[in-house]
């Protein structure tokens, strides 16, 4: 598509009170942004286009759309609209799919068979384990994983794809110029030299509104043949992206949690409303066909420490919740200076780890 003509569409993209579903009714019934803004005042107020609309399509913001135009003038920065061969086939397929997509990275990326990972942002230790865990697996199943950069889950889904040398595509609820949260450039940087993507509905320069993050998790389950939720409270983001998923036909799946966390019920309300309970990267594999990578057919593995070992009787007394140090005095007996001791030799080895609040939790 020349500069000429996606200027129309980002034109159009930018008018008020416009919306996905809007702007594709507008194109069905004109053919193409450039036709709806030739139409004229009289056909727009045939098919009720608020008046808003109509004054923005009588005189669009020019300037802004250059500016669109030059942030795409770079290398790895493209525009996928609806019409474009490189638009995601899952994705257009859902009632309301964004008439444009903003990319930095590679658009092959947005082809792969996607899995998204969604959570809270700010898990348990062994939340942030699993997914990394799950994520690996799946991109060394040839999965691509879909997130949206947030911090706890989401990171934990990206860099569990990063390490497998797989491809992870981030989903921006602003402008690619602004990266959220600000901490997360550098993964970001590496999500786009690894050959995964950046992407975004939103035009570049958009804030961060809180407005703006459920419309970005529709984006996330459309990309997907699934949704894997790993810790999420009971009123959760996550569980808009899974009901959106549900909506749109997607498979939904969850790590089930402990009966006493809080982060946990999401999940565990989910299983109970027909989520399929997930223990393995098999669970999700299995529900799309044969996976190349045999090991995705076994649970994490937990290596124990050697029976004789010292820490291994006080190891069976640490929960995946946090225990606290008084607690372990009481059920095995042992001095706290010797309960110390052994604490930190399995902090060490990585059983365990300091919980926020005191206490420890067991991670494998």
């Amino acid at each position: 598509m020349t500069d000429a003509e996606l200027r129309y569409w980002l034109a159009l993209h930018r008018a008020p009170l416009i919306g996905s579903r809007r702007f594709g009714l507008l194109l069905s019934h004109f053919g193409s942004p450039r036709a709806v803004f030739e139409a004229g005042a009289e056909r727009w107020e045939e098919i009720r286009v608020p008046q808003r609309t109509i004054d923005y399509l009588r005189d669009p913001d020019w300037k802004a759309v250059a500016g669109d135009l030059g942030w795409l003038n770079r290398p790895e920065r493209h525009c996928l609209t609806l019409d474009d061969p490189r638009y995601p086939a899952l994705l257009k397929e859902i009632p309301d799919a964004p008439p444009l997509l903003f990319v930095e990275g590679s658009t092959e990326a947005l082809s792969l068979r996607h899995v998204a990972v969604v959570g809270s942002r700010n898990p348990s230790p062994s939340g942030r384990k699993a997914a990394q865990y799950l994520a690996k697996g799946l991109a060394k199943a040839e999965f691509g994983i879909v997130s949206g950069l947030a911090t706890g889950i989401d990171a934990a889904g990206h860099r569990g794809a990063l390490e497998a040398g797989g491809v992870t595509v981030a989903v921006f609820g602003t402008g690619l110029d602004r990266v959220y949260p600000r901490q997360h450039r550098d993964l970001a940087g590496e999500i786009v030299a690894r050959r995964g993507a950046l992407i975004s509905e939103f035009t570049p320069g958009t804030e961060p509104l809180a407005a703006n993050f459920p419309r970005r998790n529709r984006i996330i389950s459309g990309l997907s043949l699934g949704v894997l939720v790993v810790e999420a409270a009971a009123q959760s983001g996550s569980l808009i992206t899974a009901r959106m998923a549900l909506e749109q036909g997607r498979e939904v799946f969850a790590v089930p949690g402990s009966i006493y966390s809080p982060v946990s019920r999401g999940c565990n309300d989910l299983i109970k409303d027909g989520a399929k309970l997930v223990q393995s990267v098999s669970d999700i594999t299995e529900e799309f066909g044969p996976s190349p990578w045999p090991e995705a057919r076994e649970s994490a593995p937990i290596p124990a420490p050697e029976e004789d070992a010292p820490h291994w009787t006080l190891l069976k007394f640490i929960a995946y919740d946090p225990t606290s140090v008084d607690t372990l005095v009481a059920a095995t007996g042992n001095p706290a200076e010797s309960i110390a001791s052994m604490l930190l030799m399995l902090e060490l080895q990585g059983y365990v780890e300091s919980a926020p609040g005191g206490g420890y939790i067991r991670i494998k």
